[in-house]
C-alpha cells in the first residue's frame, strides 16, 4: 500500500510532534516532513510535494493564510487543512478563500483528526458542524445582496466580525473606540480594519465607509 505524505506546519514542536506520532502510527498515512513556520513549509512544499498539508493558522514569519494563498496560488492541486485551537469564525472564510481545503480543531480527538485527513485526502471538504452552519449563514447573507447593487458589481466577502467593525468605524469611532465597544483587542481591532480596507480596495477609512454604503455593507445610520 502506497502511504498518504503529509506535511505538518505548526509552530509548536510539541504539539507538532504529538500529531506526527497519531499520524505516523496509521497503516495509509505518514509524516515525511515538518514545518514551524509558513516559509519553511512553502519550501517543503516545493522540494518535496506532499499529498497533504496540515497547516497551522498562526504561525511566524509567514502565517497559515498567507503560506497557504502562496502555496496554492503555484500548486492549485495542492490540499491543505488548515489547524486552530479555537473556533475562529472571521479566519474561516478567508482560509476557504485562500485554497484550503477545510478546517480541523486542535482540540479534535485523535479518531476525529485522522478521519478528517482521511477526508480531505479523498477530497472531501472538511469543517467542522458549528463551523459549517456559520459557512452557509454567512454565503446566505451575501446571497441577501441590496436591490440597487448591479449584477456585475462584486460585493467583498467580508467576515461576520469585519462586519461589526464596518459598521462602529462608520460612525468615526477609533481604533481604541471599536476595541472597547465590541470588546476585542486593540491589535485584533488593527488586523480587521486593514483587512477591510484590504477586501474594499479602500485607502481611508473615510473612502471605506463610503463603499461600504454603496455596496450595502453598512446598514445602521450613521
Amino acid at each position: 500500500m502506497t502511504l498518504a505524505r503529509i506535511l505538518l506546519a505548526d509552530d509548536n514542536e510539541l504539539f507538532r510532534e504529538g500529531l506526527a506520532k497519531i499520524i505516523n502510527s496509521q497503516t495509509d498515512m505518514e509524516v515525511i516532513a515538518q514545518a514551524e513556520d509558513g516559509l519553511e513549509a512553502l519550501t517543503q512544499v516545493y522540494e518535496l510535494k506532499p499529498d497533504l498539508i496540515v497547516m497551522d493558522i498562526n504561525m511566524p514569519l509567514s502565517d497559515g493564510l498567507e503560506a497557504t494563498r502562496m502555496i496554492h496560488a503555484s500548486n492549485p492541486e495542492s490540499r491543505i487543512i488548515m489547524l486552530t485551537a479555537y473556533e475562529e469564525e472571521e479566519k474561516l472564510f478567508d482560509a476557504i478563500k485562500a485554497g484550503a481545503q477545510g478546517y480541523i480543531l486542535k482540540t479534535s480527538s485523535a479518531a476525529g483528526l485522522l478521519r478528517g485527513l482521511r477526508g480531505a485526502l479523498a477530497g472531501e471538504a472538511t469543517i467542522p458542524r458549528k463551523l459549517a452552519r456559520q459557512l452557509l449563514g454567512e454565503f446566505s447573507n451575501l446571497s441577501k445582496r441590496p436591490e440597487n447593487i448591479s449584477s456585475g458589481d462584486t460585493i467583498p466577502l467580508l467576515t461576520r466580525r469585519e462586519h461589526e467593525i464596518l459598521n462602529v468605524m462608520a460612525t468615526g469611532a477609533t481604533n481604541q473606540e471599536i476595541a472597547e465597544q465590541l470588546s476585542i483587542s486593540l491589535q485584533t481591532v488593527k488586523s480587521h480594519v486593514s483587512s477591510i480596507l484590504e477586501k474594499l480596495q479602500a485607502k481611508s477609512r473615510y473612502q471605506a465607509t463610503e463603499l461600504g454604503l454603496k455596496q450595502g455593507l453598512i446598514r445602521r445610520k450613521l
